[in-house]
C-alpha cells in the first residue's frame, strides 16, 4: 500500500477552484503517513497536511464534472510516481452542495486521505431557503465508513435543503440516514432551551452497531448534555428506504434543470440501453472478491483512456461483462461496459446480498428513479433526485466522450 498512497492524493497537490467573486483558490497538500487512534487504537492512516480528516475545502459556484482526463480514478488515470508531484485544476461550475474528496486507488479510502469539498453559491444566485440567523448549517459526509450511518440532534428537528449538489423539496426530519458515499445538507433552528444537548450518529444495519457523540452548544447554555445517549435506531432497511423516496427536487431553486429530452419527468424518457448491475462476493481462485454481473474488475497495467485514445489492443473487451447478470461462475476481467455519446441509460441495481450496497457514478450525476417497489412506488418520477451515490435505480444521459 506504501507508495501508490502517495501517488494519489498527490495528484491534488494544488487545485484550483474558479468562481465570480474570488477567481482562484489555491491549495497546497503534503499527503503523509501518520498515526492516529481513530477507533480507540493507534494505527497507521494517511494524513493531508498532518489532518486526519483532510483539509475542509470551502468554494463558491463554479465543478470538475464532465472532464474525465483528470477524474483521478485508478484505471483511467496514472498514478503520480513517489516523491512527485501534480497541479490538479478544475471549475467548480453548477454543483452548488456538499462533496468529497477520496482516493480511489484500491483500499486506500479506508486509510484516510478524505476530507470534504463544500460549494457555495455565488452571491448572485439566490438559496431557496432565508440566510440562517436562529439556525446553523450542517454537513453530513459518509466518506470514512463502510456503513450507513445515522444522524441526530437532541430535541432539534433537521431541515433537508440539498443533497449531492441537488437542493431538495424542504422537509423536516428527527434524523437522517446517510449511506455510503453520500452528502447532505441540513439547516437546524436553535429553538430549544438554552443548554446542551447531544449530537449522535451511529452505524445502520450492523450487528454490534457503534455510536459517535458531540454536543451542540447554546452561547447562553445554563445547563450541560443530561440523560442519556439517545437509544440507535432499528436496523429496518424498508424505513430507510422509504425516507430516500420523500427527497424531491426542488424545481424552482438555483441549478436545476430538466433532462435532456426537455422534461421533469423521467417515466416520459424511452431508455436508449438497459444495465442490470448485480453486486456479489464470491471466491474466485481461492480469494474474495466483490463483482458485478459475475465479472471482479482487475487494473490492467496500461489505463484504460491511453488504450482507447490510442486503441491500444489487448487491454480492455467490452464484451468481457453483459449488461444483465449472467448467472455464471465469477471470473476477473478489465470489464468496460460500452455506451454512446447522448445514450440515455436505464440502470437497475441488484443486490442479492445481506448488506446495503451503495452505487457510485464518477463524473456524472444520475436521476434517481426507483427501486425493486412497483413503478407506482418508484423514488422519484417527475422530480428525480440527481445525486452520484445511490443504492436503488437510475438514469444516466452520456454527454462526454470517454472512459468513466
Amino acid at each position: 500500500m506504501g507508495k501508490s498512497v502517495i501517488l494519489f492524493l498527490l495528484a491534488v497537490l494544488g487545485v484550483s477552484l474558479v468562481n465570480a467573486e474570488d477567481p482562484y483558490l489555491y491549495f497546497t497538500w503534503t499527503a503523509t503517513y501518520g498515526t492516529r487512534s481513530i477507533l480507540g487504537v493507534p494505527q497507521q492512516v494517511i494524513l493531508i497536511n498532518n489532518q486526519f480528516p483532510g483539509p475542509k475545502l470551502d468554494a463558491e459556484w463554479g465543478q470538475v464534472k464532465e472532464e474525465s482526463w483528470q477524474d483521478g480514478v485508478l484505471g483511467t488515470n496514472c498514478p503520480i510516481p513517489p516523491n512527485s508531484n501534480y497541479t490538479y485544476k478544475f471549475q467548480a461550475k453548477d454543483q452548488i452542495g456538499s462533496y468529497n474528496y477520496f482516493p480511489s486507488t484500491l483500499m486506500h479510502r479506508a486509510a484516510g486521505g478524505f476530507g470534504a469539498l463544500n460549494i457555495i453559491h455565488r452571491s448572485v444566485i439566490p438559496i431557496p431557503y432565508a440566510n440562517p440567523a436562529g439556525d446553523f448549517t450542517c454537513w453530513i459526509s459518509n466518506v470514512g465508513l463502510s456503513t450507513s450511518l445515522k444522524f441526530w440532534i437532541q430535541n432539534h428537528k433537521m431541515k433537508l435543503v440539498e443533497v449531492e449538489g441537488s437542493h431538495v423539496i424542504q422537509n423536516l426530519y428527527d434524523s437522517l440516514d446517510v449511506h455510503v458515499g453520500q452528502s447532505i445538507t441540513i439547516l437546524v433552528t436553535l429553538d430549544q432551551l438554552p443548554k446542551d444537548y447531544y449530537i449522535v450518529a451511529s452505524t445502520r444495519f450492523t450487528k454490534t452497531v457503534l455510536t459517535a457523540t458531540a454536543v451542540l452548544h447554546y452561547t447562553n447554555s445554563n445547563a450541560p448534555v443530561s440523560g442519556p445517549i439517545p437509544a440507535a435506531p432499528a436496523n429496518q432497511f424498508d424505513w430507510s428506504m422509504d425516507q430516500a423516496r420523500t427527497y424531491r427536487w426542488n424545481l424552482t431553486s438555483n441549478a436545476a434543470r430538466p433532462n435532456p429530452q426537455g422534461s421533469f419527468h423521467c417515466r416520459q424518457i424511452t431508455p436508449t440501453k438497459t444495465f442490470v448491475l448485480a453486486n456479489s462476493a464470491s471466491s474466485i481462485n481461492g480469494k474474495l472478491r466483490y463483482a458485478v454481473n459475475g465479472v471482479s474488475y482487475i487494473n490492467p497495467y496500461t489505463p484504460l483512456k491511453l488504450d482507447d485514445h490510442f486503441n491500444i489492443p489487448g487491454v480492455f473487451s467490452t464484451n468481457s461483462i453483459s449488461a444483465v447478470p449472467s448467472g455464471r461462475a465469477a471470473t476477473v476481467a478489465t470489464s468496460v461496459m460500452p455506451t454512446s455519446l447522448h445514450d440515455f441509460i436505464e440502470v437497475i441495481f441488484q443486490n442479492n446480498e445481506n448488506t446495503m450496497q451503495a452505487w457510485h457514478l464518477d463524473g456524472y450525476d444520475f436521476w434517481v428513479v426507483g427501486g425493486r417497489q412497483a413503478v407506482e412506488r418508484a423514488t422519484n418520477l417527475v422530480a428525480a433526485l440527481r445525486r452520484h451515490t445511490d443504492y436503488s435505480g437510475a438514469m444516466v444521459l452520456t454527454f462526454s466522450v470517454s472512459v468513466w
